[in-house]
This record gives structure tokens, C-alpha cells and sequence, in this order.
């Protein structure tokens, strides 16, 4: 077995034989009557530069789909200037299809979130925090907007001065809703959909750490990110390496709990704390009780599906953040797989994430705004039975040469169409090569 004690779930009951019946909100109150707000107290004792340090040394790697430390990312941010705020934007745009993560926590304990905001606001001298929140995440907004509410209340947040002014530094936390929009979740997308405008993506650099929300110093980090520097400040950072793994490649090593929630042909999908490293057939087979109608495993979006697909012979994929070298897909992601049985039509799934991405894209980027549409229509084709070989090839080529990865785009939106086509592609061709026609040749030319 693969299972830990709960650590970022420990107020929510969401375990493999737990009853989601009963979970409830987490109030302020309760949240402090089970130690809650105790690192923030303990973080206030610190110097803000001893705060990122400890949660560089942690190395503790993004949790919104790119696995970039969050340690490394707060130091990058310049000295206090007193020419204006600086800015911490919460990312909880959670339009990744298959991902259900960060709903989870702000469904039932926003506290844990906040608390893991007012560190970081601290640590990073950031006096105003936006706390972007998907726009179909009606019921979550007004559940951490009354914690906020409640944090403002307990002398939190708010010009008094950090719990109830232990510390002359005060910071603001407001909630904004997105208008709904995939491409917000892109950071510097978000920012300015943030400043009231369009939601597209900027060219870097400057990056935010420099030059963010309204030109200011801003760090961007995602809800279970933040969440997660309160247990490293409760528990010390060697507890945190100790669940995890090391890096098989030489790259950064994937320590700490992670949530990841499961879909798909699972007889029990739901979102679980694992530790980074457990396989995929572990996640599937002793959460979520093994594969529905005891079918055979196919396929599965390994963490969000721009991340790619993985084949039949890689359900014993490690979900750490070296997934992508290991198993040729772009990486771990949100670290939230979509599970395919053997019934599956993958040209279907191909086809269907090709018109996400086409629906999604902000059209500042040629490559993206066209090629997604030119990989939709050949999708359609193949899965009709109309296209031919030569279609075939022309799929994969179109859907290889655009991308942040390819250097073609601002961002990596045209990456996921690029990704996901590709690796079904080449993961499934037989299943491809069996749906279109041989390409026709003239009887003058096959004769030579």
C-alpha cells in the first residue's frame, strides 16, 4: 500500500474507504481549534529571507502543472522599493480538463489556503494578495470569500497589521472570479485578466517576479502551492523530504504529499493525498478500487490533458515530476489522471481534446489559433474513416511544429493540442492506421 497520513486533508475526510457524506466547510473556528494559523505565528517569528529559504530548501515544486519551485520563484523577486504594492496573485483558474484538486480544498477548508497566503505574503513583503478563482466555481467563491471574511475578522488580513498587528506588516486579500476563460490560467494571462483586460498572454520577459500586475513585483503560485508551505513550516523540511522521491534523471526531486484527483474508468474516482512517486496502477488500483467493470487498462492522461497520454504498457508510471522523460509526455502536470479501459476510442479522445484547445485559444498566436483548428478538422476526418495515410502524417506534423516547446507561441497553450495529438498518435497508431484509407497513387506512378 501506498497511503500516508493526511497532511493537506487531514480536516477533510477524502481517503480511499472515506464517506464523503461526511465532509463539511471548515470554520475559523475549527480550523484553529486543530492547530490551525499556528505557522503563520511561527513564520511571523521569522525574517522574511529565512521564510524563502526554508521553503527553497524544501524544494517545494509547483503544484499548478509546471513543478517550478516556489522557493526559486519567491527569490527572484527584487528589494522593497516603497514606490507601490506588490502583488501576490493565487492562482484557482482550475480549467485544466481532469483536474479537481484545488476545488477540493476550497470547497472544505479555504483556511488552510489563506494561512498558507498570509506566509507568503510575509516571507515575500507582498502587501496585496488576489485570489483569482475559476468562474464555473460559483459554490467555491462564496465559501472562500466568507473565510476571507473571517480571516479579515480574526485580525488576519487587514491594516491592523498581521494577526491582529504581531507585525506592523498588513496585508490585503481580496477574491476576483474569472470570466471563465481556460487562458487565464496562463500566469501573465491571468494578470491581465486581473487589470480588466483581455485574457492573453504576455511576452517575457519582464516576468512577473519584476514586472507583474500593474507593472509591480507580483509571484504567482496555485492554491495546493500555497497550501502546502504550511505543513513544511509545521513539520520542518525534513519531514518533507522524507515522503517523495528522488530524481531518476538528475533533475530536482519530487518530495512532499501531493493531491491528485482521479477520473475516468476508475470504480471509485475522487481526489486523494499520495505521496509524489506512487505508481499509476497504485493510485488506480488501492484508491480507486481498480478499473470499473474490471476492464483492462488502456491509456490515461497522465495530470491534465495537456499534458499528453500515456500507453497501455505505462500503468506502472511513477506520477513524480520526471514522469515526462520517463514516459514521453510533457510532465507531471496537475498530477490529476483521466483513466481509459479497454473499450476507449482514442481517435474520439484525440479528437475531442483537439477541440477544447481549439475553442480555448486566445488567437494572439497564429500557430495556435490555426494549427488546433487544421488538427480538429483532420481528427474528424480520421475518426469518419474519410482521411488517408498521407492525412495521417500530416496530423502529426502539423500538430508537432506549434508551441511554446516548438517556439512558435507566446505561451504554452498550443502545447497541450501539440502534446496530446502527438502522443495518442504515437502511443495508438495501429488504432489510427486501421480508421483511414491507403493513400491513393496513380497507376502511371506506382508502375515505376
Amino acid at each position: 500500500m501506498t497511503f500516508i497520513e493526511p497532511v493537506l486533508t487531514k480536516r477533510i475526510p477524502c481517503g480511499p474507504k472515506s464517506d464523503i457524506k461526511g465532509r463539511h466547510i471548515v470554520t475559523l473556528e475549527e480550523y484553529q481549534r486543530t492547530g490551525g494559523y499556528k505557522a503563520l505565528e511561527a513564520a511571523l517569528d521569522m525574517e522574511p529571507a529565512a521564510l524563502v529559504a526554508l521553503v527553497k530548501d524544501a524544494v517545494l515544486r509547483g503544484r499548478g502543472g509546471a513543478g517550478f519551485p516556489a522557493g526559486l520563484k519567491w527569490s527572484f523577486l527584487p528589494p522593497v522599493d516603497g514606490k507601490g504594492s506588490r502583488y501576490l496573485c493565487i492562482n484557482c483558474d482550475e480549467a485544466e480538463p481532469g483536474t479537481f484538486k484545488d476545488r477540493l480544498l476550497c470547497d472544505f477548508d479555504p483556511h488552510l489556503i489563506l494561512e498558507g497566503i498570509a506566509i507568503a505574503c510575509w516571507a515575500c513583503q507582498l502587501d496585496v494578495a488576489y485570489f483569482f478563482i475559476r468562474g464555473e466555481y460559483h459554490h467555491q467563491a462564496r465559501v472562500v470569500e466568507r473565510a476571507i471574511e473571517e480571516a479579515y475578522a480574526a485580525g488576519i488580513f487587514g491594516k491592523q497589521g498581521m494577526m491582529r498587528g504581531k507585525v506592523k506588516f498588513a496585508a490585503e486579500c481580496h477574491l476576483h472570479r474569472s470570466a471563465g476563460a481556460y487562458i487565464c490560467g496562463e500566469e501573465t494571462g491571468l494578470l491581465e485578466a486581473l487589470e480588466g483586460k483581455r485574457g492573453w498572454p504576455r511576452v517575457k520577459p519582464p516576468f512577473p517576479a519584476v514586472k507583474g500586475l500593474f507593472g509591480r513585483p507580483t509571484i504567482v503560485n496555485n492554491v495546493e502551492t500555497l497550501a502546502a508551505v504550511v505543513p513544511i513550516l509545521e513539520k520542518g523540511v525534513a519531514w518533507w523530504k522524507s515522503i517523495g522521491v528522488e530524481s531518476a534523471f538528475g533533475g530536482m526531486p519530487s518530495w512532499g504529499p501531493k493531491l491528485m484527483g482521479v477520473s475516468g474508468h476508475v470504480a471509485k474516482p475522487g481526489c486523494f493525498e499520495a505521496p509524489l512517486g506512487v505508481t499509476l496502477s497504485a493510485l488506480v488500483n488501492d484508491y480507486c478500487g481498480g478499473m470499473r467493470g474490471g476492464k483492462k487498462f488502456k491509456g490515461a492522461i497522465a495530470g491534465g490533458v495537456s499534458m499528453g497520454v500515456l500507453g497501455t504498457d505505462q500503468f506502472d508510471a511513477v506520477m513524480d515530476f520526471d514522469i515526462g522523460r520517463a514516459c514521453n509526455v510533457l510532465g507531471l502536470g496537475t498530477a490529476c489522471p483521466t483513466i481509459f479501459d479497454e473499450d476507449t476510442d482514442m481517435i474520439a479522445v484525440a479528437r475531442n481534446s483537439a477541440r477544447f484547445f481549439m475553442n480555448e485559444s486566445c488567437g494572439q498566436c497564429t500557430p495556435c489559433r490555426e494549427g488546433s483548428g487544421w488538427v480538429y478538422k483532420m481528427l474528424t476526418r480520421i475518426e469518419r474513416g474519410d482521411a488517408t495515410t498521407a492525412d495521417l502524417d500530416l496530423l502529426v506534423e502539423v500538430a508537432g511544429s506549434m508551441g511554446l516547446s516548438e517556439g512558435t507561441t507566446i505561451c504554452g497553450l498550443a502545447d497541450g493540442t501539440n502534446w496530446v495529438v502527438r502522443t495518442i498518435v504515437e502511443k495508438f497508431r495501429g488504432e489510427f492506421e486501421r480508421r483511414v484509407k491507403p493513400k491513393f497513387v496513380p497507376l502511371h506512378l506506382a508502375a515505376r
